[in-house]
């Protein structure tokens, strides 16, 4: 028997169209110019909710924890690889998050997690990188307001982790340099190095950042001595370096800065 519509049947109703999935069809060059451009650093909002900010989470479980310079390493490329990820381009599903937060003043906040938190992070929009035992998570920007119940109670409090002594820098990898007088927590130090990955980024050239991307935003993260950081310093005012200034509302004083360099 077949199901036939006659002029006394009811009209069906209309199949929804699904809406499409943005295609992304940014080139590298388009993504990395965004960086290259600077950001908008504009006032927060009057309202705490209203701030936007690029959760990082880093996987610190009680077993096998990593060192605390193999774990800022890979926030600093997890921030980056995030920045220059094909779907905060054009047509990308992350395109107008990305490019509201880089308009405004740029916020990270980094959360630990593990166990079962950790692999709820992975649910949820973001890129992780990992490097032998050490994971990070940078998360898509957005409202402070609307950042997902599963994030939202992971802190970060109470956690740090030793500073260690990681040896030389890898061979032709880009060094972040934290003045070690600061003594910033393991999570105001991941922030930091997320900044400073994607000023670095900024001033390479495509050429240069492509190569980078092609290597996984590998990078080395030093603390550095009163003699190391003066050498810093002088390469920022060389113009052979970029650096970090702290806008001071938590840890550090306004101003403080990290320096990085291509070793």
């Amino acid at each position: 028997m077949t199901d036939t519509v006659g002029d006394d049947a009811p009209t069906p109703e209309p199949t929804p169209t699904p809406t499409p999935t943005p295609t992304p069809t940014s080139l590298f060059a388009e993504r990395h110019a965004v960086l290259a451009a600077g950001y908008g650093g504009q006032e927060d909002p009057p309202d705490p909710a209203d701030v936007l900010a690029m959760p990082v989470i880093l996987h610190i479980p009680k077993v096998d924890t990593p060192s605390r310079t193999d774990l800022l390493q890979v926030a600093a490329s997890a921030a980056v690889a995030l920045c220059l990820d094909v779907r905060v381009g054009t047509g990308g599903e992350w395109q107008d998050a990305f490019l509201t937060w880089t308009g405004a003043r740029i916020r990270k906040v980094a959360r630990r997690a593990r166990g079962s938190q950790w692999t709820a992070a992975q649910e949820i929009p973001g890129v992780t990188v990992s490097v032998g035992n050490a994971q990070a998570r940078a998360l898509v920007p957005g409202r402070v307001g609307d950042l997902d119940t599963r994030i939202k109670k992971l802190q970060i409090g109470g956690t740090d982790l030793e500073h260690n002594e990681p040896g030389q820098a890898g061979p032709g990898m880009p060094v972040l340099w934290i003045d070690r007088a600061l003594d910033m927590t393991v999570g105001k130090a991941a922030a930091q190095v997320g900044h400073a990955s994607m000023l670095l980024a900024g001033a390479m050239t495509t050429e240069q950042c492509e190569s980078w991307a092609s290597n996984g935003f590998a990078c080395s993260v030093r603390d550095a001595d009163p003699q190391q950081w003066l050498g810093a310093l002088e390469c920022v005012n060389d113009g052979r370096a970029v650096a970090v200034r702290d806008a001071g509302f938590t840890e550090v004083a306004p101003g403080s800065m990290t320096g990085h360099r291509n070793a």
